[in-house]
């Protein structure tokens, strides 16, 4: 048993991280209360996005009270034999996967990489208008064509998850629904713990009753990291000072996580993304509408820190992000619980996924005019105290060491593929539009 978790060991109590903890837990713990006794379900939802560390515009969300915990007619034979189709493993040693957002950013890339390899992939998704919906259901669109069916329902929906697993005995789950953004949680914060904690919960319910229960790779992010100073970031750092709302919930599912694998024997692995960017991405994240408003000829917001100090972050292409996903999974031993029992101990991993090279926001910004060809109306400003921070900077050895994560593609190439995808995707959005 690890002597640190006692705090009079080595003869002095630590009140500072002692407070720290109490204080974050606490939060944690209110936020719980407030969704489950003085929100109706009604009031918010889980995001399809996966979480990654992301510069949020109001401009994409809708009233929040338009946000509803979404599941639609499912059951009956027609729709099981979608499921079971869309999961059968289709290669040798293959897996049967669940994968959580699957509408999402990265659920997306992750489902159709699986899937190409021969792994059974059945998606689940909400469909939330946290962003456009549009966008969601495109991406739907590929992965049917991929073979890969997503049932529309909501993680915090026991039922429905229930009989998804009663239906196809998965091997692994890609855990990558929640509520994502850092901005977005001083608007709209019973979402956050309805989704990252409430719906994480709810998830673990379901699988420590499994058999046999799945190995369960899951997202946290980079945001955990918080008020952290040291760079670049370590798995080993402190993560009990967080600057978000966002990012509390990460850290506690990173905790509830813990509590899942000491008590039932799961075996869970957690994904800490750095700031996730490529074709099919978020329209709240940075890069993404600032190649809108540039195009448009709108100013863009440039944040500088303290004395003028640089913003910067380490950019993730998401092939690379898919790589270390797949390598989570290939590596993820068996749970050693059944039907909520444990039998033994499980594994329990948390790994960062970086590009290790932190790139200042200004030349991210310069890239873009130069792809664009067009230049941008830079609007200089303070880095606003809303849950951002001034950098982030992953140390991906652990990854590298145990995942065979070794990321390749440099910035300046993955806007290339995203400016390229972006002009054509919106082209023949615009002219659909038009044809109506």
């Amino acid at each position: 048993m690890d002597k640190s978790a006692y705090p009079y060991h080595g003869g002095r109590l630590r009140w500072h991280s002692s407070l720290a903890k109490l204080t974050f837990w606490s939060f944690v713990f209110i936020g719980v209360i407030f969704i489950f006794f003085y929100r109706s379900p009604s009031s918010s939802s889980s995001s399809s996005a996966a979480a990654a560390t992301s510069s949020s515009s109001s401009r994409f969300h809708s009233d929040p009270s338009r946000r509803s915990l979404r599941t639609s007619s499912w059951g009956g034979p027609a729709w099981e034999k979608k499921v079971r189709t869309s999961a059968r493993i289709r290669s040798r040693n293959g897996f049967s996967v669940l994968v959580t957002g699957a509408a999402g950013f990265v659920g997306t890339h992750v489902s159709s990489a699986l899937k190409r390899r021969g792994d059974g992939v059945l998606g689940l998704d909400n469909f939330n208008d946290y962003y456009d919906p549009t966008l969601k259901r495109a991406r739907q669109a590929l992965l049917e064509r991929a073979g890969v069916f997503i049932v529309e329902g909501d993680i915090n929906d026991a039922a429905l998850l229930k009989k998804l697993f009663e239906v196809v005995p998965f091997t692994h789950v890609m855990h990558l629904a929640a509520q994502a953004g850092v901005r977005y949680a001083m608007q709209n914060p019973g979402s956050y713990v309805h989704s990252n904690i409430a719906g994480f919960v709810s998830l673990l319910e379901v699988c420590k009753e499994a058999t046999p229960q799945p190995a369960i790779v899951w997202a946290s992010s980079s945001s955990v990291y918080g008020l952290n100073t040291k760079v670049p970031f370590s798995e080993k750092d402190r993560t009990d000072q967080p600057a978000s709302l966002y990012a509390a919930t990460k850290k506690a599912g990173e905790e509830i996580a813990h509590t899942y694998n000491h008590i039932y024997g799961l075996s869970l692995t957690g994904l800490r993304f750095f700031t996730v960017y490529g074709p099919w991405g978020r329209p709240d994240m940075a890069y993404f509408f600032f190649t809108k408003d540039i195009l448009n000829g709108k100013s863009i917001p440039i944040f500088e820190g303290e004395n003028h100090g640089t913003v910067a972050r380490d950019f993730t292409y998401i092939d690379d992000i898919v790589k270390g996903c797949l390598g989570a999974l290939d590596t993820a031993q068996k749970s050693t619980g059944s039907g909520g029992k444990k039998k033994g101990p499980a594994q329990l991993r948390v790994f960062n996924l970086g590009n290790t090279s932190p790139i200042p926001v200004t030349n991210l910004v310069t890239i873009l005019e130069r792809l664009l060809k067009v230049k941008a109306k830079r609007n200089v400003m303070k880095l606003p105290r809303n849950g951002d921070v001034q950098f982030t900077h992953a140390n991906i050895s652990l990854a590298h060491r145990e995942l065979g994560y070794k990321p390749t593609t440099n910035l300046q190439t993955g806007l290339k593929k995203f400016v390229r995808w972006y002009l054509n995707y919106y082209s023949a959005a615009g002219k659909k539009a038009d044809a109506r």
